[in-house]
């Protein structure tokens, strides 16, 4: 094992210049050959070389190799080789080996290089274990090992990466094991200035969290020169708000042929509105194999209504194998009438794991009326986390009677955002609650008694929550909702409130329960106001409610004319009541 950390060749195949001689004379001559071979004077190295190796000196053969391989003379330097090799030099063994696999002879470069590896020499236990990988044969991460643990960093990266693949098989202790030590070999490498190892371990750093110090091993290796380690860093520094810092480290991983990087920058420039720049850095995103920049060239052509460009975009990444732009596409066709275009790259996108894919499926087969698959892609898209998709199976448990697994859905669809979805769950855990007669400040969950959240006299339901949140997001329907709580409570500036907010947006409920509440407060002309706007929108109760207060005035014909209105706009109840004001109306012009 003497010979195995100290070996270090000028260049090339070249093997160890630091193997001592056998006898006193010949070792002159052999340590004067090194020395003029580091040199470079290999003319004056060479004679010295040849008689020490003459002279039986395994070392100088070697050497003697080395530098005629240097020369152009292969042959003549495996000559030497072969006999160092033979006389047990494990660096000639190790030289012999590589030079045999460069020939393509690799049963000669293996047997070579298993003699290099069994004498101790590190490089000659790595070049097998990189040729025994190549080959796809056993033994391979065994004598990488052998040569990481003498300090071979690229061997230690490659049982790194051995190990990582490791690290998914097995139970969970397993795994835990395997993910520590191929960090352990990662850091070994990257500690002897391993850039790729580097790299690696910032990322594992960085999934668990310590940001710090995966920007330091970040830098280490983009220092070094691995573009993929400045675009994980440029990526830090933004998340960390140094913008400018990113842009460097971003610009200078693209320039290096990093297309994630280079995409990156056009995202920015985009976001700035500064598009000439955003497509020049997509393109250049494109060109380094990033199926990214042609996706985010669409995007930036259909923004600016350039559509037949976009779809040629999309359709290069789309396939390309990139999923969103796959759905884009189909949008696109979509909105354009071609459904039978679209469907085959929705279906592509969402069997390639596109959430929006599966939802777009499950909207395009529910305006075919085929419900059944609709609900199959809803639910798909639903397990995945798609609060839009949550919200129509939601909608359909609710129909079929399922209250406790629609309240998942739409606490699902609610949490994710969708405003929709939170006046949903508001309404089915009002009707549940009114169902099971529970009293106030006592929630409970849709299909279960019992209660949903410690709660006191007076607090409100959680079912108002979900209606605030909805209506502080202008959904119409929940600030109706909400101000029908307030008005139950006699809160009536914030019934008032709510009611305004929903008729102003157009809401015909809101303008009818505003008018009555204003009409209770005594303020009759504008509540006819908000029952007029409501009329005008398909309200029928307030015609029937503008119908009375004309009559009342004597105003025969508006009253007859709002009466008829009612009749026409219902409901049933509504109808009956306008229908014998009318009569009513009518038997008084005619008295």
């Amino acid at each position: 094992m003497g010979d195995m950390a100290r070996l270090a060749g000028p260049g090339g195949l070249g093997g160890s210049l630091t193997e001592k001689g056998s006898t006193e004379a010949p070792a002159t001559d052999s340590g004067l050959g090194v020395h003029l071979l580091r040199r470079g004077d290999l003319d004056g190295a060479e004679p010295h070389l040849r008689s020490a190796a003459a002279a039986g000196d395994r070392a100088a053969a070697n050497n003697l190799g080395v530098l005629l391989h240097q020369r152009g003379y292969p042959e003549e330097a495996s000559d030497w080789w072969r006999k160092a090799a033979v006389a047990g030099s494990g660096a000639a063994a190790h030289a012999l080996g590589r030079y045999q696999r460069e020939r393509g002879d690799e049963p000669e470069a293996l047997y070579w290089l298993t003699q290099a590896a069994e004498s101790g020499h590190a490089l000659g236990a790595y070049a097998l274990a990189d040729l025994l990988d190549h080959r796809g044969e056993a033994g391979a991460e065994a004598w990488f090992r052998a040569a990481a643990e003498h300090g071979h960093r690229e061997a230690a990266y490659r049982v790194g990466r051995a190990v990582s693949g490791r690290a998914e098989q097995g139970g969970e202790q397993e795994r835990r094991a395997a993910a520590e030590e191929a960090e352990r070999w990662y850091r070994q490498a990257a500690a002897r200035g391993h850039r790729r190892a580097a790299l690696r371990l910032g990322v594992i750093l960085e999934r668990r969290g310590e940001l710090k110090e995966a920007g330091r091993w970040y830098l280490t290796s983009a220092r070094d020169g691995e573009p993929r380690a400045a675009c994980a860093l440029a990526f830090l520094l933004r998340d960390a708000g140094d913008e400018e810092g990113a842009v460097t480290w971003w610009r200078r991983a693209a320039e290096a042929g990093d297309g994630n990087a280079a995409n990156a920058l056009g995202a920015l420039h985009a976001d700035r509105g500064e598009r000439q720049a955003a497509e020049r850095w997509y393109r250049a995103a494109l060109e380094a194999g990033c199926d990214n920049g042609a996706f985010n060239l669409g995007l930036l052509c259909a923004a600016q209504g350039r559509t037949a460009q976009a779809e040629q975009w999309y359709r290069r990444a789309a396939y390309a194998g990139h999923r969103e732009a796959a759905n884009a596409l189909a949008v696109l066709l979509l909105q354009r009438g071609d459904a039978e275009g679209a469907e085959p790259w929705f279906s592509k996108a969402a069997e390639a794991g596109s959430v929006d894919a599966a939802f777009n499926l499950g909207i395009l087969f529910a305006g075919r009326r085929q419900e059944r698959t609709a609900r199959m892609w809803y639910e798909r898209a639903a397990a995945a986390g798609h609060p839009e998709a949550a919200l129509q199976v939601g909608i359909a448990l609710v129909r079929e009677g399922a209250p406790q697994e629609a309240e998942r859905h739409l606490r699902c669809a609610a949490g994710g955002g969708s405003v929709e979805g939170a006046f949903r769950l508001g309404s089915l855990l009002e009707r549940v609650l009114a169902e099971l007669g529970a009293p106030q400040g006592e929630g409970t969950s849709a299909g279960r008694s019992g209660s949903r959240r410690s709660s006191v006299a007076g607090e409100r339901q959680e079912f108002e929550e979900w209606y605030e949140y909805a209506a502080e997001r202008g959904h119409r329907r929940a600030q109706v909702r909400l101000g029908m709580c307030a008005a139950a409570r006699g809160e009536v500036v914030d019934a008032a409130g709510w009611y305004r907010a929903a008729a102003e947006a157009g809401s015909p409920h809101g303008a009818f329960n505003l008018g009555l509440l204003l009409a209770r407060e005594g303020s009759e002309p504008e509540a006819a106001m908000w029952w007029e706007r409501a009329a005008d929108a398909g309200h029928g109760r307030a015609a029937l409610r503008l119908a009375l207060i004309h009559s009342r005035r004597g105003e025969l014909d508006a009253g007859q004319l709002w009466c008829s209105r009612a009749v026409e706009l219902g409901p049933e109840e509504v109808r009956q009541r306008a229908a014998t004001l009318l009569d009513a109306l009518r038997a008084e012009l005619t008295a």
